[in-house]
């Protein structure tokens, strides 16, 4: 586990847990602070870079042909909705704002009928992103705001919610099943180095999860030491929707599974990764405040708490057949036309193939779910 040395996010982490009543804090709380505590969180730092140069790729960041597949996409839901003139596409952890500049130059370009009746707003959590979003966005000619949750009315969103490879990065808990009882992980503090415990449950949201998943970790099936992770930050941004939008669909793609395969009693060490300089390991009290940590998602959470709040799932279906019914293969087709040198075709392909490739971008789930449509 980490000392306590001069990183300051590790002293604040370490002031936080002796504070609390059972020197101890939630592996969510702890996720949460190394990702995002103002100045010193991964996200809220000068750490953070997406691409070639950071510590892990996107699809937007590979290919501009993610982001206009994704308009089109867009472009589609807004003719079902019978073309509003009020439509509005909410991006929800827009990154370095590359695919918001991708989708609106796009639809800008190919459809100024839908461009000329769209607002487009972004929910950014990271402070430091959402400076970065605005430099890359700071053209009079888009028609986009930044806002909070709060700051949007209940049922005012007819439109698209969509969000790419936000999900897995959001704080998460971490259970593990003991003398076949389920208990949490928590961080604490041992002769000056964080170091994990086991706990009763912080919260009933987390019992009411597996209910709702129909998952019992308890089960014989499940060996002893099994932990995974739970992921209630996810449900409540799928409840905010609910909450927000009157009518349109909901788009999330990320990497992940259907809660049979997440809990799958093989899978007895979670999904739980971390990020660093494009490599990823285990070990989440490692490089604190400079790494990534992520998890696979849930996708059947997402799901159950949609239909809660009005949200009913339309497909789910893999990264690649989302995107192949979207034009793809027709871009690939089209590499041979003669318009292009050879070092082009080879790149342009290569990215394609990139988005499609099932063992990685291309296996990722894309979960399309509505709302009063």
């Amino acid at each position: 586990m980490s000392e306590v040395s001069s990183s300051p996010l590790l002293k604040i982490i370490s002031s936080c847990i002796s504070s609390s009543s059972d020197q101890q804090i939630t592996f969510a709380q702890y996720m949460e602070m190394c990702l995002y505590y103002p100045e010193y969180g991964y996200y809220n730092s000068r750490a953070i870079a997406i691409g070639s140069q950071g510590d892990f790729f996107t699809s937007a960041s590979i290919s501009e042909d993610f982001g206009e597949l994704l308009a089109k996409k867009i472009k589609q839901c807004w003719d079902d909705l019978g073309q509003p003139d009020n439509f509005q596409v909410v991006e929800m952890g827009a990154g370095e704002g590359v695919l918001a500049k991708i989708i609106l130059d796009y639809l800008m370009q190919k459809y100024p009928q839908l461009n000329d009746n769209l607002t487009y707003l972004i929910i950014e959590k990271s402070q430091q992103l959402k400076e970065k979003q605005v430099k890359m966005l700071d053209d009079k000619q888009y028609k986009i705001k930044w806002k909070e949750w709060q700051d949007i009315k209940n049922e005012s969103i007819v439109g698209c919610f969509i969000s790419n490879e936000l999900m897995d990065a959001l704080a998460v808990h971490r259970v593990i099943k003991k003398n076949d009882s389920l208990q949490e992980i928590y961080v604490t503090m041992e002769n000056g180095l964080l170091t994990e415990k086991y706990d009763q449950l912080s919260t009933l949201a987390i019992e009411r999860y597996f209910q709702e998943n129909n998952v019992d970790l308890t089960h014989e099936l499940y060996p002893e030491n099994y932990y995974t992770e739970v992921n209630l930050n996810a449900v409540k941004i799928i409840e905010n929707i609910g909450k927000k939008l009157q009518k349109g669909y909901v788009i999330t793609i990320d990497y992940g599974y259907d809660a049979q395969k997440y809990y799958h009693p093989q899978r007895y060490q979670g999904t739980l990764k971390c990020y660093y300089q494009h490599r990823h390991h285990n070990n989440p009290y490692a490089n604190v405040g400079i790494q990534d940590i992520t998890s696979h998602v849930n996708f059947t959470s997402l799901e159950m708490a949609g239909q809660n709040v009005g949200l009913n799932k339309i497909e789910f279906l893999p990264q690649a057949l989302f995107l192949m019914g979207l034009g793809l293969g027709d871009r690939l087709n089209a590499l041979s036309n003669g318009k292009m040198s050879l070092n082009q075709i080879w790149r342009k392909r290569s990215q394609l193939h990139e988005l499609i490739n099932p063992q990685g971008l291309g296996g990722f789930g894309v979960l399309i779910q509505g709302k009063n449509v």
